[in-house]
């Protein structure tokens, strides 16, 4: 099994029972929610900057301006 980095996560008491009841929905702890939800981010943010950089290569580049010389 990977080794598992601790460390402390200070959260807004509410915030901490919607997790605690949304963990016991999907049959996992707490802390198995929370890793859960933010690989998830992870790779949906990953996906995103994916496809961001697809459509700027795919975007035709506009020429510079040109400005009337006197």
């Amino acid at each position: 099994m990977k080794e598992r980095k601790p460390f402390l996560l200070r959260m807004d008491p509410a915030l901490h029972v919607a997790l605690e009841q949304w963990a016991q929905q999907e049959l996992r702890s707490l802390n198995g929610q929370i890793e859960f939800i933010l690989k998830e981010a992870i790779a949906r943010r990953s996906k995103s900057e994916k496809r961001d950089e697809a459509e700027a290569l795919a975007s035709p580049q506009s020429p510079p301006a040109v400005t009337p010389t006197q």
